[in-house]
């Protein structure tokens, strides 16, 4: 079964099983996910095949789809392995495989052809001859690189048939469409293979030759210099423009963010797609979607290379504080209309204290933990993070929903 065949998917990260639950119940049309190898992402957990397969297996009983990313560098010593890799994937039976590499592009086609390719960001594809080549040897879909503006894509777009993927929300990488060196210089661990130490966020001074010891900021705060940190993409109010240009796939950057993330930004976007449907021509921003946005833990937003505005586009020098009015403090683990809601706790929580429940397309609702019983049906004075607890509150709520703990 299929769901918004007609209307532009909602593409969610899901960097480990949790996060895979977690964009399934906020209302993610598909989730791109990675294996335990020759993916982009090797510290977000990711999946074993077995876990793959379950994963498969709880995606579709959901009528979501689910792309398996495979979008390394290879090196010829790595080719049979990826072969054998490709022949297990070949009995999953994922949507689709995503790559960027001609090599696996290639593989895939002869081990697994029944299966869709997808081509990553980290392809490059910049024009529309590019996304013919691609079609001729047989991709289903083509994510465009990072640096087109909409009205480029919306002249690629125009020229194929086949399905335009862009980043919607998230991470950006400085580098060009991420193929960064600096992490395997200075680490030793090559970002276009999965190990990224992010470098791009390190703090960084000028230290004159003769004067040793002496630290000079680039841009001076109380933190030190930024001198490669792009904001992070967020491009909910301008979705009637991503959508008019063609695009047939939004996609949320964040397979190594937490689940709260994950469970904010599907939720926020969600909303805003389905909206968008339900009255094209009255669409309008809700405050409430930048509000929760920005309570998430972000490095400021920007509208990245799609208006054509230079502005948006130039390093944050500032690197904001994040200091938000909630934190996320737990998950329930059960659906509850009683009032007493089995939680697995993240923050520590409190008799007394003031929480928010975020659940699907829903407003958000406040309530009052009453009291903390432990799973011996003991009173307790403190819920621990790592633990499950049940809270008494006054609001309904269903299994996955999230619980944030306000600020006083």
């Amino acid at each position: 079964m299929e769901k918004h065949r007609s209307r532009v998917e909602l593409l969610a990260p899901a960097g480990n099983s949790e996060k895979l639950e977690t964009a399934i119940h906020y209302g993610a049309d598909a989730v791109y996910l990675g294996g335990k190898e020759f993916s982009l992402r090797n510290f977000s957990g990711n999946f074993t095949l077995d876990e793959l397969q379950q994963a498969v297996d709880l995606a579709r009983r959901h009528a979501v789809r689910v792309y398996v990313t495979c979008n390394i560098y290879p090196r010829s010593a790595e080719l049979d392995a990826l072969g054998e890799y490709l022949s297990r994937l070949k009995e999953i039976g994922p949507d689709a495989l995503i790559v960027a590499d001609p090599g696996i592009f290639s593989l895939a086609r002869r081990i697994l052809p029944e299966i869709p390719v997808h081509i990553s960001t980290q392809a490059s594809t910049t024009n529309r001859e590019t996304v013919r080549f691609w079609k001729d040897a047989g991709a289903k879909r083509v994510n465009m690189a990072r640096e087109l503006s909409l009205a480029e894509i919306r002249e690629i777009a125009a020229s194929t048939d086949l399905e335009v993927e862009a980043f919607v929300h998230g991470a950006m990488c400085i580098a060009y469409s991420g193929r960064c060196l600096l992490s395997s210089f200075m680490e030793n661990r090559d970002s276009n293979r999965g190990r990224c130490c992010q470098p791009c966020r390190f703090q960084y001074a000028v230290l004159e030759e003769k004067r040793p010891g002496q630290y000079y900021p680039l841009v001076e705060d109380e933190r030190g210099a930024y001198i490669f940190n792009s904001r992070d993409l967020c491009m909910v109010a301008h979705l009637p423009e991503m959508i008019r240009s063609g695009i047939t796939s939004l996609k949320i950057e964040g397979r190594m963010k937490s689940i709260h993330y994950v469970a904010t930004a599907v939720n926020v976007y969600r909303q805003a797609l389905d909206r968008f449907y339900d009255d094209p021509d009255g669409w309008q921003v809700d405050p409430v979607w930048l509000s929760e946005l920005n309570r998430v833990s972000h490095r400021g937003y920007s509208t990245g290379f799609y208006l054509g505005d230079p502005e948006e586009t130039v390093p944050d020098y500032t690197a904001p504080v994040y200091a938000p009015d909630a934190v996320f403090a737990g998950k329930v683990l059960a659906d509850s209309r009683t009032g007493v809601v089995p939680v697995a706790v993240r923050n520590k929580l409190v008799p007394g204290d003031r929480i928010e429940l975020l659940s699907p397309g829903k407003p958000l609702r406040t309530s009052t933990i009453r009291q903390l019983v432990d799973q011996e049906d003991h009173p307790i004075p403190a819920a621990r993070p790592n633990t499950v607890v049940h809270l008494s509150i006054d609001t309904p709520c269903r299994s996955g929903d999230l619980i944030r703990k306000l600020r006083l």
